[in-house]
């Protein structure tokens, strides 16, 4: 059967996350229904695995799964053919190619890459809501750099990781956080780029979440490294809200929609 490599954009508000879930809403099962529309395995309950399971509410702009079809489909007419079978979903396949047997969306990735949004802004969002996460008050952007650079490199993140996590191991090297400042009419958004191979359940938002507390003045930015060094979920700052969090890229070591 020919294996198929998916990158997938969607908006996480009506899903209750990737994973296909007995009758909740998912993005996986959506896909899935329109795989059955075209194909005979997915007809019978094939499945498809993606790079990483995103939860309720999180958004992507590049997820990764793959798919074994029954038919060797153009990957162009597979993108199209299953953008009309998901519609009026917020969910698109941005493209869809043939790769080799052994290519996996999630043992192969050797990195994955996290946007996360935050806006200072008085007024409610409106273009933006559900998009990003609001506070009321304006970061100070250094601070949050100044200790996000405790939390890079090879470390045990027991602190940043949920309680639910199913990792074997808390130990993960983070490879890269960047906080970019811009205006906004009104405000300010403060976007958090997180780089690594992988990533604890929940370990991008409790980072922001402690994170947002430095730039708000409530924690020096050496409490931080306070924090990770405890290894204890307690001494975590608050975990943010799942919305201004996207998914935006997976790395392989040959990239399936090079061409």
């Amino acid at each position: 059967m020919p294996r198929f490599a998916l990158k997938i954009e969607y908006d996480g508000r009506p899903f209750s996350g990737w994973q296909a879930q007995a009758d909740r809403p998912s993005v996986q099962s959506a896909i899935e229904s329109a795989l059955g529309r075209l194909d005979a395995g997915f007809a019978a309950g094939a499945r498809i695995t993606a790079a990483g399971r995103t939860d309720a509410g999180v958004h992507a702009t590049a997820q990764v799964a793959h798919a074994d079809l029954a038919r060797d489909w153009d990957g162009f007419r597979l993108a199209e053919a299953l953008n009309f079978h998901l519609r009026p979903l917020p969910v698109a396949i941005l493209a869809a190619t043939r790769v080799p047997e052994d290519f996996h969306a999630r043992f192969s990735a050797t990195e994955r890459r996290y946007l996360f949004r935050l806006q200072f802004r008085r007024a409610p969002a409106t273009h933006d809501r559900g998009l990003i996460w609001q506070v009321l008050q304006s970061l100070d952007a250094g601070a949050m750099r100044q200790a996000a650079a405790h939390l890079v490199g090879r470390h045990d993140f027991t602190t940043f990781r949920s309680a639910m996590c199913q990792a074997a191991s808390p130990v993960k090297t983070l490879d890269e956080i960047a906080i970019e400042e811009a205006a906004i009419p009104h405000g300010r958004e403060y976007r958090f780029h997180l780089r690594a191979r992988s990533f604890l359940h929940n370990q991008v938002r409790s980072i922001v979440g402690t994170l947002e507390r430095v730039g708000a003045g409530a924690w020096s930015p050496d409490r931080v490294a306070q924090a990770l060094a405890a290894r204890d979920r307690a001494a975590c700052g608050p975990v943010c809200p799942p919305h201004g969090l996207y998914l935006c890229g997976v790395g392989y070591p040959c990239d399936p929609f090079a061409d």
